[in-house]
C-alpha cells in the first residue's frame, strides 16, 4: 500500500490537470475500464461512499437517436457520485451554500476521435475558496487526489 501511494505521488507530480471554465481535466492512456476501476478504488480508499455510477454516454446515445441527433459524442462516459460525510458536514457548517458541492461528481469518458485517451473531469474549486477556507482546500485536494489516482492506472 505504501509503495502504491509513493508511485501515485510520483506520477501525480508528472501529471497536470488542465483547468478552464471551472473544470479540471486529466488525461490517461489507460483504458476506460481501468480508469473507472482506479477512480472507484481511489474513492473507497479514502473512506468515501459511492452513491451512484451514472451511465451518461449510454443515456445521451439513446436520447440522441430519439431526437434525431445520431452523431456520437462519447465512446464511453460515466459519472460517479460520491460522498464524504466529514467533508460534507464541514462544508455545510462553514457555508450552507456549499451544499451544492454534495455529492461530489467525477466523470470519466473517451471520445470517438481520440479512443486512445481516457479523460477524467471534475468541478474545480475556485481559487478564492481554496485560499480562504481550509475545508474547501481539503475538498480541492481530495478531488485532485482521486482524479490523479484514476489516471495513474
Amino acid at each position: 500500500m505504501r509503495f502504491r501511494s509513493l508511485l501515485i505521488g510520483a506520477f501525480a507530480a508528472l501529471t497536470s490537470a488542465t483547468q478552464a471554465g471551472g473544470y479540471a481535466v486529466y488525461q490517461s492512456d489507460s483504458s476506460f475500464v481501468d480508469v473507472m476501476d482506479g477512480l472507484k478504488l481511489a474513492i473507497e480508499e479514502r473512506g468515501m461512499y459511492i452513491n451512484n455510477v451514472m451511465h451518461i454516454g449510454e443515456m445521451l446515445e439513446r436520447t440522441g437517436k430519439d431526437l434525431g441527433m445520431n452523431e456520437p459524442i462519447y465512446t464511453q462516459a460515466n459519472s460517479i457520485e460520491f460522498c464524504s460525510a466529514v467533508l460534507s458536514r464541514k462544508m455545510a457548517a462553514e457555508n450552507p451554500e456549499w451544499i451544492i458541492n454534495c455529492p461530489f461528481v467525477v466523470a470519466v469518458y473517451t471520445l470517438p476521435d481520440r479512443s486512445d485517451i481516457t479523460y477524467v473531469v471534475h468541478h474545480a474549486i475556485p481559487p478564492d475558496q481554496i485560499e480562504n477556507s481550509a475545508v474547501m482546500k481539503e475538498v480541492a485536494e481530495m478531488l485532485r487526489g482521486v482524479a490523479e489516482s484514476a489516471v495513474s492506472w
